[in-house]
């Protein structure tokens, strides 16, 4: 690939749009960025208006053009990366949504999640799916739409109507509705896919009530989907790359050998485990999930989500008032040489996996009269690396494969000190990469490998490069006793709330 062609990534997250540029090894030259309004209209409620997704990634996708003074001509494809499980749905003639995207955050759907578990279907749409039954997904989202909007069912039962998660909805206004598709990676999100037949799942439409004709075609993660239209940037240049977030993350942390791992340290922390090209089913409460297709080839991955994780740092910050920024509490954290027996149990809002327990409630075990800030500090970075430790375990023993390497990314990933604990807790190296826009990166290499800007993923590997290596230097003895008192504080935690 010549020196002047690059590769824009459209990064659509939950609370901002993102675009990125970047060259031939790797590194950015351009970013902008747009944040977008929250819609909250009841408790447990979160929505997006999804012309406002729309504009805001279409206005980034311009600025950074300008910014890099780049034009169509210097990009040689479009990589796009989405919020996963947020759904959309909109008129197929018009274009216009009939109702505001549902953003995966939202609980609106519980009751109705708690009736399948009640009438046993949790094996079944495990089996084909790799999910749980939970809000979180799209399906349950999806009809909920179509029970709750006048008119909406008949309109999608005459087939004019369109579903699509953040990445469908992109590639339809890019493409100026000529292309209605997605991904597998997000198809495998949406509880109405078939990992096993690789197809959407007729028995799971008919459960959900969603008619076939609205759901987007399902493609591999790199190829040309469609040519970006002639009245927007970058004017005709192909779409060739579409992964969901973390899968995106994944890619870019050029996690490609079974057993790799990447954990995003933000407001929660998700973290993948590659697992090769056969699925592996979780008996320790994990997700099953397409990490991407290349070609025909298609890769899994297990997936474990704790729900509180750099959130707590914001917790100390805002609600206790106990430090006036992150870098405070680093610097307080670093000051001490442990938690002096301290063990902060974060589940404001239950646990995540591997617990899935809604009805545990944060908590503080081990309190003493020596028991001060600094400790507190110390523990809220602890209670990060314990719950990412849990999910590390689970996928062992789900895989039978041993962590080769866990590489890190997201926010809370900047603290020297959690990552020396995690280190430490695993016993075993924990990397930081010199980029952490990792997500942008995976669907720019995606996109990148479907045009020929690199031949292979050997080649997108060559160019990850190491910011900082964190090796275990506290004894395994030491750090399992630390995991036996952390434990003991999770199971005094569960069903607080029950």
């Amino acid at each position: 690939m010549p020196q002047a062609r690059y590769i824009l990534a459209l990064d659509q997250g939950t609370t901002s749009s993102r675009s990125i540029i970047f060259n031939h090894t790797g590194d950015i030259v351009a970013t902008a960025q747009q944040e977008f309004p929250q819609i909250y209209p009841h408790p447990g409620w979160v929505e997006h208006d999804p012309m406002a997704i729309w504009s805001s990634q279409n206005a980034t996708a311009a600025d950074a053009l300008s910014k890099a003074n780049l034009t169509t001509d210097d990009i040689a494809a479009v990589g796009l990366t989405n919020q996963r499980e947020t759904t959309i749905v909109w008129d197929k003639s018009t274009g216009k949504p009939i109702y505001n995207a549902i953003v995966w955050q939202d609980r609106r759907t519980a009751d109705y999640c708690r009736e399948l578990h009640k009438d046993g279907l949790e094996g079944m749409i495990s089996q084909r799916t790799g999910l749980r039954i939970d809000p979180y997904f799209a399906g349950t989202k999806l009809r909920w739409i179509l029970e709750n909007v006048a008119g909406a069912r008949q309109k999608a039962t005459d087939g004019k109507l369109l579903f699509g998660t953040v990445d469908s909805w992109l590639l339809w206004q890019l493409t100026g509705g000529k292309v209605h598709a997605t991904d597998i990676t997000n198809a495998s999100r949406t509880l109405l896919y078939n990992i096993e037949t690789d197809s959407w799942d007729d028995e799971l439409l008919r459960l959900f009530d969603i008619p076939r004709c609205m759901l987007p075609e399902v493609r591999s993660s790199s190829e040309i989907y469609g040519s970006v239209q002639r009245n927007l940037l970058p004017a005709d240049t192909p779409i060739a790359g579409i992964a969901g977030d973390q899968h995106a993350a994944l890619f870019g942390q050029a996690c490609f050998e079974p057993g790799m791992a990447k954990n995003t340290y933000g407001t929660g922390c998700f973290l993948l485990m590659q697992m090769g090209d056969q699925p592996v089913r979780s008996q320790n409460n994990l997700l099953t999930t397409v990490a991407w297709r290349i070609g025909d080839h298609t890769e899994y991955a297990l997936e474990g989500s704790v729900f509180v994780g750099g959130a707590v740092i914001q917790w100390l910050r805002d609600e206790l008032e106990l430090v006036r920024d992150v870098h405070e509490l680093n610097r307080l954290a670093a000051s001490v040489e442990d938690s002096n027996g301290l063990f902060l149990v974060p589940a404001f809002t239950g646990l995540g996996a591997p617990h899935w327990d809604p009805y545990a409630r944060g908590a503080a075990f081990g309190m003493t009269r020596g028991t001060n800030r600094a400790h507190f500090c110390r523990a809220a970075l602890e209670s990060i690396a314990y719950q990412s430790a849990d999910l590390i375990t689970a996928m062992q023993k789900d895989s039978g494969l041993s962590l080769q390497q866990l590489r890190a990314d997201g926010g809370a990933a900047q603290s020297d000190t959690l990552l020396q604990f995690q280190a430490d807790l695993l016993q075993q190296t924990v990397v930081r990469p010199s980029c952490t826009e990792t997500t942008a990166m995976g669907a720019a290499y995606l996109a990148g490998l479907a045009v020929g800007c690199w031949d292979s993923p050997a080649a997108v590997a060559r160019n990850w490069q190491s910011e900082r290596s964190f090796e275990p230097v506290r004894d395994a003895g030491e750090m399992q006793a630390l995991r036996d008192g952390w434990d003991q504080a999770v199971a005094r935690s569960k069903g607080w709330a029950e």
